[in-house]
C-alpha cells in the first residue's frame, strides 16, 4: 500500500498516528498563560504574585458559579465557568483567564 498522507490543521500525517507533540508544547497547551508572562503578573489589589489555580481549586470555584452563589469582589454575579484562572499567593482570590488572557481587575478577582 503506498503511502497517503491525511492533512488535518495544516499539518501532514501519517494515516492511523497522531502527531506528537515537544515538551515544550505539551506545556504550553496545559499552560494558559506563558510561564514568561506569569512571572511578571501580580495582584492589581495586593500586588502578590500570581500562580496557576489548579484543578480543585477550579473545580471549587466552579462548583459555586454552578450552584448560583458566586459573587465576584466586585459583588456581580459569576455566571461563567473557569477553564484557567490566576490565584493569589494568600490563595484567597482567583482572577479568571479567558480566551487565554488573564483578566486582571480588582472587581473581577473571584474569592476562592
Amino acid at each position: 500500500m503506498a503511502y497517503q498522507p491525511r492533512v488535518l490543521d495544516g499539518f501532514e500525517r501519517p494515516q492511523g498516528r497522531r502527531p506528537t507533540l515537544s515538551p515544550r508544547t505539551a506545556f504550553l497547551r496545559m499552560c494558559p498563560v506563558d510561564p514568561e508572562l506569569l512571572k511578571i503578573l501580580a495582584c492589581p489589589e495586593t500586588h502578590q504574585p500570581l500562580a496557576e489555580a489548579d484543578a480543585a481549586l477550579l473545580a471549587k470555584v466552579n462548583e459555586s458559579i454552578t450552584g448560583g452563589s458566586c459573587k465576584n469582589v466586585g459583588g456581580e454575579a459569576v455566571a461563567d465557568a473557569l477553564t484557567a484562572g490566576l490565584v493569589r499567593e494568600d490563595g484567597k482570590i482567583v482572577y479568571p483567564v479567558r480566551d487565554e488572557i488573564p483578566v486582571l481587575l480588582v472587581d473581577e478577582g473571584i474569592p476562592a
